[in-house]
């Protein structure tokens, strides 16, 4: 298995499929845009595949597949296909904003994908419009609704918590959450290529939890294994609620991860500049050794934790264009 300089069991890779999305993020795209890849700088799925083999060779058995907005990606169940075809992977897994999913869902189900996390930061429509600049909340929310009844092995509802926008929706979220076999999470606000993140706008998770215990019963659940989440039960509801606490509580120090870009560059961390091309090795025919060999020098500049806390990140791309 891939293993950092800090000892370090990496085994989950997240794959970005595509720069572009439908939606216009405020913490996630500047207001006036990114310089888009052209097409032909963009990872074939066939190279995808490549790398993706490449990496379960060295013990990955974990991969989610992002964007940008991965549905936009013409064709994308086929590359579920081929990657759920690979004999070693484990798990498959989707995030989206929910906008393309609903005529997918089950198509995707039945190509292999098994988890899905669904972006969703509001539910109100007008708020939807003034974070995103898009009209389609009900089309997100009706995907989302529709992976429920897809059959996935596990469904959950992703909540970036920003103060001064929609603090004041946690107990909507959950009583949303209420009578729905999910995970609802709620994720703190990251300065990660975008100017839009200030101190002001934090949530810390600590706070939202006893804000959350004043009104609702929740029992702490064990923590799993290179889990980022703190769990906890919703007495009375088949749902859970998890926090995610990249600022309040670092889970640095048992990262099991690595991102690909959609333009074909190894990130071995959210927060960090660092990254290694493994499109040029892949597109000149290279394969074995030296694939293996990206992927070591990727998880050699693996640094010991992030300074995201501190408002810091030397991350020079937007999330859009990592894959969150």
């Amino acid at each position: 298995m891939l293993s950092d300089q800090f000892g370090r069991k990496v085994n989950y890779l997240r794959v970005s499929v595509t720069d572009r999305c439908n939606l216009r993020c405020r913490y996630c795209i500047p207001q006036d845009g990114v310089s888009l890849k052209k097409h032909e700088d963009l990872l074939s799925f066939e190279e995808i595949e490549t790398i993706v083999r490449a990496g379960v060779e060295l013990g990955i058995n974990k991969v989610r597949l992002t964007g940008g907005e991965p549905l936009l990606r013409k064709g994308f169940p086929a590359l579920v296909k081929k990657l759920a075809a690979i004999e070693g992977l484990k798990d498959l897994a989707l995030t989206t904003n929910g906008i393309l999913l609903g005529p997918m869902a089950s198509e995707l189900k039945e190509a292999g994908i098994k988890r899905v996390n669904v972006s969703l930061d509001t539910l109100r429509p007008e708020r939807f419009h003034q974070m995103t600049g898009s009209d389609h909340w009900q089309q997100a929310k009706e995907g989302f609704e529709k992976a429920l009844t897809a059959g996935f092995e596990q469904v959950k509802l992703n909540v970036v918590a920003i103060a001064g926008y929609n603090d004041d929706e946690v107990e909507d979220f959950i009583k949303y959450a209420m009578d729905k076999p999910i995970q609802l999470r709620f994720i703190e606000f990251m300065p990660v290529g975008n100017k839009f993140w200030e101190k002001g706008k934090q949530l810390i998770s600590k706070e939202l939890i006893e804000r959350i215990s004043t009104t609702t019963t929740i029992v702490s659940l064990p923590p799993l294994k290179n889990s980022i989440t703190e769990e906890y039960q919703i007495v009375g509801s088949p749902a859970t609620l998890g926090f995610i606490s990249p600022l309040s509580h670092s889970f640095c120090r048992s990262c099991n991860r690595l991102r690909l870009t959609a333009d074909g560059f190894l990130k071995p961390c959210l927060a960090s500049k660092y990254e290694v091309n493994i499109k040029v090795p892949v597109r000149a025919g290279h394969a074995g050794n030296e694939l293996r060999r990206v992927f070591y020098e990727a998880m050699r500049l693996k640094p010991k934790a992030h300074k995201m806390d501190q408002g810091y990140s030397d991350n020079t791309r937007h999330m859009a264009e990592v894959g969150g």
